[in-house]
């Protein structure tokens, strides 16, 4: 491996959570290996990791050192067939890299899957039967927040690039291995029943029409009867960047009814805060820092979920949470998400987005 890309792949167990995220962006890959001072390896560190770290209340400012795998695999230097032993190794764990250390003990290479394995990446297989599940796109409201264009285009029409966003959310779908989409559609339907009637595209669409605007959850009732699976419901207005594939597993994993992808953002408070203590001041931040995990308005839901919608019922997606977990006490999670997101549904994060995704 080259030098520059093994040390960006190396990490201080006295980092942040944070820093640790910023590098796993950086970088492309699903680990980091934790090393100490000496490039001594003490620990590897996957996105899992770092993912129930979060979910169990630690903050992005906790060291990486509190959420590291200890027991990790690796192999020494003066292996005699290192590419052999390391795609063993990778076939039988499922695991995608392998590190070298020496006789200290210290991180000397990386070995990785697409190495010896070339295209046949063992974690693919284990995740193909995610790719029946349906995505559904809730294509029918107004847009409003973009007026004057949605008075003219309906939202799932604008341009991003030389496509629609609608386009651009199911190609990056498709791209991970699902072929099969519904749109629930109202405002200016035709429009967008015209526009897929004249392209041809390489994964199928079904049409569901609402009879009137019914929430951003509403319109789900008009499912029940097509969906018997797991299946996605995303924001006609959204798009995310990264694995669908491990969304999917940790919603299996974790027994969910619903599972919520949730977005890192980190927000500057623009003022000097006051923290005080029984009304004495303590200290003054300036322009403290918040991490905070936003809702992208991507969800994965168990069919079950059609026993809380009523029919022909307005119905937000928020009221559907609440019903949810106050009524039933059902599982409701969120997975942790730090890839990029982009909400386009206002002119702010729609001119954002545009630049972010290269399109200007």
């Amino acid at each position: 491996m080259d030098q520059e890309l093994l040390r960006s792949l190396l990490i201080a167990p006295h980092s942040t959570i944070k820093e640790a995220i910023q590098r796993l962006n950086d970088t492309g890959r699903k680990i980091l290996f934790v090393t100490d001072a000496q490039n001594k390896l003490i620990g590897a560190l996957s996105d899992g990791d770092i993912r129930r770290g979060i979910i169990t209340g630690l903050v992005m400012n906790t060291p990486v050192e509190s959420v590291m795998t200890k027991k990790f695999f690796s192999l020494p230097l003066n292996t005699r067939d290192l590419a052999h032993d390391a795609k063993t190794l990778m076939q039988k764990h499922m695991i995608e890299q392998v590190p070298v250390v020496n006789e200290n003990g210290v991180i000397v290479d990386v070995l990785l899957w697409i190495d010896f394995l070339g295209d046949d990446r063992p974690v693919i297989t284990k995740k193909a039967a995610a790719l029946d599940n349906p995505v559904v796109i809730m294509a029918g409201g107004k847009g409003t927040r973009l007026d004057p264009f949605t008075k003219i285009l309906p939202k799932p029409l604008i341009p991003l690039g030389d496509k629609p966003v609608i386009e651009n959310i199911m190609d990056r779908y498709h791209e991970n291995g699902f072929s099969r989409f519904i749109l629930v559609v109202n405002y200016k339907k035709e429009m967008i029943k015209a526009y897929f009637g004249e392209n041809t595209l390489p994964y199928s669409i079904t049409f569901v029409e609402e009879e009137e605007f019914y929430g951003t959850a509403g319109g789900m009732f008009l499912l029940r009867r097509m969906i018997d699976r797991p299946f996605i419901v995303t924001n006609c207005d959204t798009i995310l960047e990264g694995s669908y594939h491990d969304f999917i597993q940790w919603h299996h994993n974790h027994k969910n009814i619903m599972t919520i992808i949730g977005s890192h953002r980190e927000f500057t408070v623009p003022y000097g805060v006051l923290c005080m203590n029984n009304g004495v001041l303590e200290r003054i931040d300036e322009k403290p820092k918040l991490d905070l995990f936003i809702n992208t308005g991507t969800y994965m839901f168990d069919p079950s979920i059609f026993d809380f919608i009523k029919d022909r019922q307005h119905l937000d997606m928020d009221k559907l949470i609440a019903l949810v977990t106050v009524q039933r006490a059902e599982r409701v999670g969120v997975y942790p998400h730090w890839g990029g997101w982009f909400d386009i549904g206002q002119w702010d994060e729609y001119r954002k987005s545009l630049k972010e995704l290269g399109n200007v």
